[in-house]
């Protein structure tokens, strides 16, 4: 009898127990998804180079809409807003597409859509991990360099652009 009695006091204390393990750890996943929130200041901390664009650069492209509108989506971006990229995919198509078709014929060479491609890849990733619940901080974070590095060489060879073809070389004759 008292083997009956011992035997079924240990099993409700076991499952007691493991109920309260289920509880923590379910509260530990609650604060591991908050903490996967991109912020600013987890963006200010990513080390890269940012390249503007000169004046004469912003001079060229100032009809060039496309560009500021992609100008805009990395300004929100470093402020860690990935509100672009939720339910977005049809926008972004366009304005990728957009941007190819309507660069300005002073910059449109080979080397800026490359970079254009390259922004364009580094854009898709990242529309697609910011979409999924399974990214983790440190992946989304990396993503985002890339496409802060990708855009940022655009902007480096649109300048390299419009100074080369700035440059007056007088030939021997």
């Amino acid at each position: 009898m008292r083997i009956k009695t011992l035997s079924i006091l240990s099993l409700l204390v076991l499952f007691f127990s493991c109920k309260n393990d289920q509880e923590n750890n379910t509260s530990d996943n609650t604060k591991d998804s908050e903490s996967k929130e991109i912020t600013e200041k987890d963006i200010s901390r990513i080390d890269y180079i940012d390249f503007a664009l000169d004046l004469k650069t912003e001079d060229v492209i100032k009809d060039w809409q496309e560009y500021y509108q992609l100008q805009e989506a990395v300004t929100n971006i470093k402020k860690g807003d990935l509100s672009f990229f939720n339910d977005n995919k049809e926008a972004i198509n366009t304005l990728l597409k957009e941007l190819k078709l309507k660069t300005p014929k002073e910059i449109k060479s080979s080397s800026v859509l490359a970079r254009i491609t390259a922004l364009e890849t580094k854009l898709y990733k990242l529309e697609s991990l910011s979409n999924l619940s399974t990214t983790s901080k440190k992946e989304l974070t990396g993503t985002i360099k890339d496409f802060l590095v990708a855009f940022s060489s655009l902007n480096l060879q649109i300048n390299k652009k419009i100074e080369f073809d700035s440059r007056k070389i007088e030939k021997p004759e």
